[in-house]
């Protein structure tokens, strides 16, 4: 049986773009198992795309192998590259797409992809995705070694994300990364860097909170809460409502934890 094959992308649904994709996997391995993950990432927002990928990943079957396009400098110097982890393999361009998931666990080998045996034998300068990466991906799913894609790489891009800073004062000073589709305020401080602490107070723009809740439901309607969401992110959210909207915070503000 063929290997999963799972889709990340920023192409939406109504254009040809992703159907063409299925095509090139499916005529290259008729049996593959294709799986999509999503297709909204914001049109070229590279970090959206790095924290989608390091949340979703490492929940999938061993020996998967990730397709994930964001792709916004195609047909530039970038290379096309393939990841090899412990449990999977990931298809993608080398812009910093792999920031957050190589945080997490280690890359052990990585390509660059060179090898037209596995490519499609017309390279449009704007489509790499249908003719680089889901030819590759169909390749590695019908056993084509990983060796064979091209040569060795230790140098990948990595997007400058920012990382929580603690200060002396007893403060993480991190900030809001993302919002996702409830309006919920992602910050990049983590359940780990918090540790064993207990803080005292939590700060975003005018905004405190003095207690972390476990759950949504721990404020009544329309109230805002700060809590760890299911990928151990602190997060500030409204019961029932958009925090984002409701608290005007959004990418990049600026949030404390006092300790």
């Amino acid at each position: 049986m063929s290997r999963l094959i799972t889709l990340t992308t920023d192409f939406g649904s109504r254009d040809p773009y992703m159907a063409s994709v299925k095509g090139v996997i499916l005529s290259r391995c008729p049996d593959a198992r294709i799986v999509d993950l999503s297709h909204e990432i914001a049109a070229g927002d590279i970090r959206e795309g790095a924290l989608f990928l390091a949340a979703a990943l490492p929940h999938f079957p061993e020996d998967a192998i990730h397709f994930a396009v964001i792709d916004p400098g195609v047909g530039a110097s970038r290379n096309a590259i393939a990841a090899r982890f412990a449990h999977f393999i990931v298809v993608c361009p080398d812009n910093g797409l792999l920031t957050l998931v190589s945080r997490n666990m280690p890359i052990l080998e990585a390509r660059v992809i060179t090898n037209p045996a596995v490519m499609l034998k017309t390279i449009s300068a704007t489509f790499h995705g249908r003719d680089i990466f889901a030819p590759v991906a169909a390749a590695l799913a019908s056993g084509t070694p990983f060796s064979e894609l091209g040569p060795v790489t230790s140098k990948l891009v990595t997007l400058d994300l920012p990382t929580p800073e603690r200060l002396s004062t007893g403060v993480i000073r991190g900030e809001i990364i993302h919002v996702d589709r409830f309006g919920n305020l992602i910050t990049n401080v983590r359940r780990a860097t918090i540790s064993d602490s207990k803080p005292r107070e939590f700060r975003a723009g005018k905004y405190t909170w003095i207690e972390l809740s476990r759950t949504y439901a721990d404020a009544a309607p329309g109230s805002s809460i700060v809590l760890f969401g299911s990928a151990d992110y602190l997060e500030i959210a409204v019961h029932l409502g958009s925090a984002a909207a409701t608290l005007g915070l959004t990418r990049g503000d600026a949030v404390q934890v006092l300790l």
